[in-house]
């Protein structure tokens, strides 16, 4: 009996994450628990776990006398992210210069050609941003990217730091919510280049100048994200 109900939280954990990924469940977006639970088929009880669950991670915030609302990510939030990520994932690509596998290096190799792949796609189409579908499937492939690297590292301490912190995976839900136009061709191709840079330091076992580079992307990325969201708020204060 404990078990099914420990099933039912997370099916409902991740059925609502995804949906707030996708967009469906927009930032600002109240989760009202009878409408999940009927969307869901279960009673209301996984769904009320699931959304404090996602509360703790701080995806969802609750409002006095309002109820659950999905949380916006804001350019402070993000800002700080960006420094975490910098301190702990620079430190896991030199790590994983000591470490990675062939098998590993092969995996990085199939996500840069990926991303050259999408990169290709959205200049063909002479395009400013890439579509949404582009979008996801680059946002799917930089989390796996960054966590091959991670896993490379060794390091299970760091890991667990890194997943505790969220400073990836809430990087990359920020992203989503921002949606497809924040990926230029002038953006892909920087960041190919710049993957391409950090495989062959890796390749080349270069702890110091695995660490470099990964702060250089990462802090390139943090410049970027945050000009635009700062584009955005413009827009919406002109309006």
């Amino acid at each position: 009996m404990e078990e099914t109900s420990k099933n039912l939280t997370e099916h409902s954990y991740q059925y609502i994450k995804q949906q707030m990924e996708q967009n469906v469940l927009a930032p600002g977006a109240r989760l009202v628990n009878r409408k999940l639970a009927a969307e869901l088929g279960v009673s209301a009880i996984p769904v009320r776990e699931a959304i404090c669950r996602l509360a703790s991670e701080g995806l969802v915030e609750h409002i006095q006398g309002s109820g659950a609302f999905v949380r916006e990510i804001g350019r402070e939030d993000l800002d700080e992210l960006y420094v975490l990520r910098d301190l702990l994932e620079s430190f896991a690509a030199g790590e994983a210069a000591l470490y990675i596998t062939p098998a590993q290096l092969e995996d990085l190799q199939f996500i840069i050609d990926e991303l050259r792949e999408i990169t290709a796609s959205i200049i063909e189409r002479k395009a400013k941003h890439a579509t949404p579908s582009q979008f996801d499937r680059w946002v799917d492939c930089e989390t796996e990217f960054h966590q091959i690297l991670i896993e490379a590292s060794r390091n299970r301490l760091l890991k667990k730091v890194i997943q505790d912190q969220r400073a990836i995976t809430d990087v990359f839900y920020a992203l989503r919510q921002l949606k497809h136009k924040i990926i230029t061709p002038q953006s892909a191709e920087e960041t190919c280049a710049g993957k391409e840079q950090i495989l062959d330091a890796l390749k080349k076992r270069d702890v110091d100048l695995s660490r470099q580079i990964m702060s250089e992307q990462i802090q390139a990325g943090r410049r970027d994200v945050l000009a635009f969201m700062r584009k955005q708020e413009r827009g919406k204060n002109a309006n």
